[in-house]
């Protein structure tokens, strides 16, 4: 039975082993709760889609080195997520841009995203009305052109279902106000309502919505806002048809223009006349979807803006607060399609804001998203779009794992064959590391979207030797002990200090080599860092965790303090001098002969 001193020196192992087998259990239970079983594979693993962007600007100059590498570095982020999803973007020649997606559950999502490469505006609200409904101006009396039970806007410029009293509103019309600490009068969570114009009261949240009065869409037009021939451009725009959406672009940005908004809940198409740009995109300093709990709005877009769009923002905020629907809303305008027309009722200051409405946490991202990563510094064409198959990467994925389990065997046979005993604790300590890192990756793919790459592969088989070579050095450094002719017990404990400063020298090295390389690479080399980073580490938490405790533990046992012939410490084997008790270690026979 040890003693608390000999507790004191060996420490407490139990606890460090306590403390890995429940951090290993609890990563494995995750992975299997969230069924993420298996890490998700890159585009050369699994296959995926390549798409290749063109540059195209008036300004034949405009199209640069610069602007590329903004570009990509904008649409790495849309893609990418957290940058390790393995999404490749690179710039190929002077005025194109590769892009790499592997196959995935949001691959469709991904491609859509990096089709949205237009510039990113914030536009005031002329006028608005359900697409393909004659919006001609009215006089008072007239009969109306729209045909019976169309929908048309709300007050907050969002629209009605046709023909259902309790259809909801738009949720492309939210409410826009002040920053999220300061944002007592914004309507609760759902309401898309404007303050009431011309003393009628704007449906409550919630509250059903009647059918809408197609004179209210002619209204619109009449309140001398829309210039004539801008008017003409919004007759005629049916947003219904593809190629009539993107025929109205004006070169200038400070232009009018028309735009249209399709709202998936309800399968309409809205088009809008919107003024010139108010707002630039690129102002836009940040942006993130939060959930509110203080006040029941739920789902929330909260955004700040730069010194020059702070300014921007609340001029244009001011002047649209005194205007009636829908004067009262800005659009937010990518690639010549309104993707949110919020409404304001005060001039909002400060640099942020906060978009507010019957936001799910998938609408908020991805508004949050497109406001952040959508300003561009070109505008770009897809040229291109191959599917990449996946038979060459499932044979390259084979090929990875055999080398791997080659590689592994080999380490495995080395340490039975040399280390005897100790070579099963290096055996258990791969086994602890495999199973890390195998369910670490595999919520990394559905948590930040980390793709398992061939070069990744490599990393990995390259942390079997890392690990091994821990293991390796704290096993020398105690057989050393042992051939001084210490005991195994403080053995154990003396070599521990030396072989832990080599092994975080060591491992210090590798992960600095792997995060230089991670930052300054791009594509599948970062596989290859990420992973080589992540096992190194990993590594330190293995040797430390679990080998060291774990030999402090059989230093106890007979099998290995008695320096049984199998345990790999045995004295003879290892050539050992034993100490003659009560006097000095007898000199070495050279010695004792010089000596004579």
């Amino acid at each position: 039975m040890a003693t608390p001193k000999s507790r004191s020196r060996d420490g407490y192992p139990g606890r460090a082993l306590a403390l890995i087998l429940v951090v290993t259990v609890g990563l494995v239970a995750l992975m299997f709760g969230t069924g993420n079983t298996k890490p998700r594979l890159g585009i050369d693993l699994a296959g995926g889609t390549s798409v290749t962007l063109t540059a195209k600007s008036d300004d034949p100059s405009a199209i640069n080195k610069a602007n590329l590498d903004t570009a990509v570095g904008i649409i790495q982020k849309r893609v990418n997520g957290m940058g390790v999803s393995e999404a490749e973007v690179q710039t190929q020649g002077n005025s194109n841009i590769i892009v790499n997606i592997p196959d995935g559950g949001n691959t469709q999502e991904s491609i859509d995203k990096v089709g949205d490469t237009a510039k990113l505006y914030f536009r005031p609200v002329l006028a608005t009305a359900p697409s393909g409904v004659s919006a001609q101006p009215q006089q008072s009396g007239e009969p109306s052109t729209a045909p019976s039970g169309s929908a048309s806007p709300s007050a907050s410029g969002s629209a009605s279902a046709p023909a259902s009293p309790s259809s909801s509103a738009s949720k492309a019309g939210r409410a826009v106000s002040g920053a999220l600490q300061a944002d007592p009068t914004t309507p609760a969570s759902g309401s898309a309502s404007a303050p009431a114009a011309s003393g009628s009261a704007a449906p409550s949240a919630g509250a059903s919505t009647p059918a809408a009065n197609p004179a209210d869409v002619a209204a619109a037009l009449t309140q001398g806002a829309v210039p004539a021939g801008l008017q003409q451009q919004f007759t005629a725009l049916d947003c219904s048809v593809k190629e009539q959406r993107k025929n109205y672009q004006p070169t200038d940005p400070n232009a009018p223009t028309v735009a249209c908004s399709y709202d998936a809940e309800q399968g309409l198409w809205y088009k809008f006349a919107l003024g010139g740009v108010a707002v630039n995109g690129q102002d836009v300093s940040k942006a993130q979807a939060v959930y509110d709990t203080q006040s029941a709005k739920g789902w929330m877009v909260d955004l700040s803006f730069n010194d020059a769009g702070s300014k921007a923002f609340a001029d244009t905020t001011g002047k649209l607060a005194t205007q009636p629907t829908p004067g009262n809303q800005f659009a937010i305008v990518l690639d010549g399609q309104v993707v949110s027309h919020p409404y304001v009722s005060e001039s909002i200051t400060g640099g942020s804001a906060v978009i507010s409405g019957t936001f799910t946490q998938d609408d908020a991202k991805s508004l949050g998203n497109v406001l952040s990563y959508g300003a561009l510094p070109l505008d770009f064409v897809k040229s291109d779009v191959t599917t990449v198959s996946p038979q060459l990467g499932s044979d390259q994925l084979k090929a990875g794992l055999i080398a791997g389990l080659i590689g592994m065997v080999l380490v495995v046979l080395y340490s039975l064959i040399y280390y005897r005993g100790l070579g099963l604790i290096s055996i258990a300590g791969l086994v602890v590391s495999a199973i890390l890192t195998w369910s670490i990756m595999s919520l990394l793919g559905a948590g930040v979207g980390f793709a398992l790459n061939l070069p990744a592969v490599c990393g990995a088989i390259v942390a079997i030797g890392i690990t091994a070579d821990s293991f390796i050095v704290y096993f020398e450094r105690i057989r050393d002990e042992v051939r001084e002719g210490a005991q195994l017990r403080p053995a154990v404990q003396r070599a521990w200090p030396r072989a832990r400063r080599t092994i975080l020298v060591s491992d210090f090295v590798s992960f600095l080599c792997a995060a230089v390389l991670y930052l300054v690479s791009v594509g599948k080399v970062q596989g290859f860092a990420f992973t080589l980073g992540l096992t190194t580490l990993l590594d330190v938490v293995v040797i430390f965790l679990f080998t060291k405790p774990l030999i402090t533990l059989l230093a106890r046992t007979k099998f290995f303090s008695s320096g049984h012939p199998w345990s790999g410490l045995d004295p003879k084997r290892l050539g050992a001098r034993p100490p003659i008790r009560g006097s000095r270690r007898r000199p070495a026979p050279s010695q004792q002969t010089q000596e004579v």
